[in-house]
């Protein structure tokens, strides 16, 4: 009998979306809210050049489009490959967004930015034919079709960074839900009436406990409260201790910083073993900063779903971190081109 955490459902390979018989690759651009990527990908997950950049989000949404664009520009120029011979562009970033008509309509990790018509100014600086998809449901596409997730026809990915967030894959198909919004894994509400998440602004949301911008300041919060009743840690010697500095303080057996991980482990757990339940996946693939920490966060999460979902979803379930983490968004970015632009009658059947 195979043993949950290394799954036990049949593997069977999805039905991908036709390849661009052209063989011309896609230029892909991720907006985040910290930086800024950019590449030349081909049909099979290659990149043949990549860059990215600070955002630099202070500087409103006019400047940093102007320096995504030129990164764009500068990674055609590195991969030799002119715009014209495209076969079009794929950008990610945080919704809310309109992906039919390529609008950026408000993501909370931009502020200012207001109705951007990304597309549209896409298409003016690199060609006729691009399109937009929450940087989460690119994720996942990218995870399918080029990484961790090649072969299985149902997927969740999440993505624990700055904030968290994810899509998913059904039967070999990307889910974007009614508004082309759905698959928002990081605003499962994990602890009811909890902290207040930054992104939403409701209550107990995952992302207000599992993402690295949480995970860092509830760390700060607690080295406060360690210092007033005398408790020594090594987070101390920090106002503002890292995602990445817990994880160390914790793998050193520092008391404060091992409570603050052990949280966010059972709570990001609990949001999995939902998610589990509810989509029933074969493979659950983790990405973002966070989880470069590895088998220290990895392994208590596969054991702690595997001992609380539902039995079939449990058995079925294998728990892996994201394969070419680094390019990640850029890979999204590009799976959703091919996928959209290789498949018009797809993308009609979604919006129409």
């Amino acid at each position: 009998m195979t043993h949950p955490q290394h799954g036990g459902a049949r593997r069977t390979p999805p039905d991908r979306p036709h390849p661009d018989c052209t063989g011309r690759p896609v230029l892909a651009l991720d907006i985040g809210g910290t930086k800024l990527a950019a590449g030349v990908v081909t049909a099979d997950g290659g990149t043949q050049a990549f860059a990215v950049c600070p955002t630099g989000v202070g500087n409103g949404p006019e400047a940093c489009l102007k320096r995504l664009f030129d990164l764009g520009e500068d990674v055609l120029t590195r991969a030799g490959v002119a715009p014209a011979a495209l076969l079009g562009t794929g950008i990610g970033c945080g919704g809310p967004l309109d992906s039919a008509t390529g609008l950026l309509i408000a993501p909370p990790h931009l502020p200012g930015w207001r109705d951007i018509p990304v597309t549209r100014l896409a298409e003016e600086r690199f060609g006729p034919r691009a399109v937009l998809d929450n940087d989460g449901t690119a994720g996942a596409a990218g995870q399918w079709r080029f990484g961790a997730g090649r072969g299985c026809r149902h997927l969740l990915y999440l993505t624990i960074s700055t904030g968290i967030g994810g899509g998913v894959v059904l039967e070999g198909r990307t889910f974007r839900g009614a508004a082309g919004n759905g698959g928002e894994p990081g605003h499962v509400t994990v602890r009811s009436g909890g902290r207040r998440c930054d992104s939403c602004g409701r209550a107990g949301c995952l992302e207000a406990y599992a993402s690295g911008t949480s995970l860092a300041r509830r760390a700060a919060e607690a080295a406060t409260e360690a210092r007033l009743r005398g408790e020594s840690t090594a987070l101390g010697r920090t106002a503002d201790p890292t995602a990445a500095q817990v994880a160390a303080a914790a793998r050193h057996g520092d008391a404060v910083a091992t409570r603050v991980w052990d949280e966010t482990v059972d709570l990001l757990a609990g949001g999995l073993t939902t998610l589990v339940n509810v989509f029933e996946p074969d493979l659950v693939v983790l990405g973002g900063g966070v989880t470069r920490a590895g088998e220290q966060l990895l392994a208590p999460v596969r054991q702690l779903v595997a001992a609380r979902a539902m039995g079939p979803a449990a058995g079925a379930a294998r728990i892996v971190r994201a394969a070419r983490a680094d390019q990640a968004g850029v890979l999204g970015a590009a799976a959703i081109a091919f996928e959209r632009l290789t498949n018009p009658h797809r993308d009609q059947e979604r919006h129409g």
